[in-house]
This record gives C-alpha cells, sequence and structure tokens, in this order.
C-alpha cells in the first residue's frame, strides 16, 4: 500500500504543481481582457468566459508593441512618453528604477543571470549556487578594496526570492553549467542534479564583467 500511494504521489504532485502554476499565469495574463469593452468580452458575446483568451490578447499586445516600436517613429513615441514619465514625481524614480532592472535582465546585450557560480554562503565552510549579475557601482564600489563581483543568491525552493552579495572574485568559482540547469538544481533543492557535475578543487577567477 504504501509503496502505490508514494508512486501516485510521484505522478500526482508535480502534475498538480504544473497545474497550479500554469492557471496562476494564464489567470494572471487574462486580466488584460479588461482593456477589452465590456460588449466585446466572452462573458457578454457568449455567456462564459474562455481561459486563455486573455493570454493570447497579452501576447499580441507585447509583440505589436515591439513591433511598433522598433522603428524610427517607434522610438521617437517611446521617448516622448518616457519624457512625460520623468516629469511626474514619485512616477519618476519608480519607472527609472524598475526599466534599469527590465533592460539588463531582458536585454540581449546584458549580462545579468548569464553565468553560473559556486560562492562560499552563508560562511565559508558552505557553498551555494549563484549568478553573476555584475560589478559593484556607486559610492559602494569606493568602499571595496580588491576587485569584486556582485552575485544574486537565490532562495530555494522559490528562486524569486534572494540576496543581493558583493564578493571577492578570488571566492567566486564559475562553474561550467547553464543558468536553467543551475534553477532546476536550486528550486529541486538539489534533488535534480545537472546531467554534468565539474568537480572543484580551488577557486577559479571568474572573467571580468564587460563594460
Amino acid at each position: 500500500m504504501r509503496k502505490y500511494f508514494i508512486t501516485g504521489l510521484l505522478i500526482l504532485v508535480p502534475l498538480a504543481i504544473t497545474v497550479w502554476v500554469l492557471n496562476l499565469v494564464i489567470g494572471t495574463l487574462d486580466q488584460s481582457l479588461l482593456l477589452v469593452p465590456a460588449r466585446f468580452r466572452p462573458n457578454s458575446l457568449f455567456g462564459f468566459d474562455i481561459p486563455g483568451l486573455g493570454t493570447i490578447l497579452t501576447i499580441v499586445i507585447v509583440f505589436l508593441t515591439g513591433l511598433l516600436t522598433n522603428n524610427l517613429v517607434g522610438n521617437y513615441v517611446v521617448k516622448l512618453w518616457e519624457n512625460l514619465l520623468q516629469r511626474i514625481p514619485i512616477v519618476n524614480s519608480l519607472y527609472s528604477s524598475v526599466k534599469q532592472v527590465s533592460d539588463t535582465l531582458f536585454s540581449s546585450s546584458g549580462n545579468a543571470f548569464r553565468k553560473a557560480v559556486l560562492v562560499p554562503y552563508p560562511h565559508q565552510n558552505s557553498w551555494t549556487i549563484a549568478f553573476l549579475t555584475g560589478v559593484p557601482g556607486g559610492d559602494a564600489a569606493n568602499h571595496l578594496v580588491g576587485d569584486y563581483v556582485s552575485v544574486y543568491v537565490p532562495t530555494t525552493p522559490n528562486p524569486t526570492s534572494g540576496f543581493f552579495l558583493m564578493m571577492k572574485r578570488s571566492d567566486v568559482v564559475e562553474l561550467d553549467m547553464s543558468v536553467d540547469a543551475a534553477l532546476k538544481y536550486i528550486v529541486s533543492m538539489g534533488v535534480v542534479a545537472p546531467a554534468e557535475v565539474v568537480a572543484v578543487t580551488a577557486p577559479v577567477p571568474v572573467p571580468a564583467a564587460k563594460e
């Protein structure tokens, strides 16, 4: 009985979590239907909601936004919009901060989360996987003596929360592991190990981040 019960859990738990996550994502994206006039929404036209229709609408909006702004006229409109937001108190600082983070994370020329590394955390005798995000900047760099790098240490099993650390480059070990494999390793709490594990005998300097 116990064997069959555990086997059932191993099959149903991942399936249930997958369905829950998809339902959460689709439910969130479906909120874009609120942009459509009430009389044109599926509930008004057919008498029932169509799950996923808002997700398709969101994808179309994102695609069209990228298409329209990827030219001189679109760039001019975006600049006008950003100049307008910069004149609004509070909104200016919030928008600028979010835009800098999104540009760093999603830009094809960005370096954030492009490299998985091994760092000593939370003390020198234990190690965890982190992601290289760049080098310290601002006044923080003026108070750090030596060569330092910035890393993001995600928590498990939820990698969206974590810690931002500035560490000596000599203490950071570059891993021969893709970001996707590292994330799976973290989310699974070490259960799903990468196919190829590189044995680490000594810290290897991480190449300097491109300016």
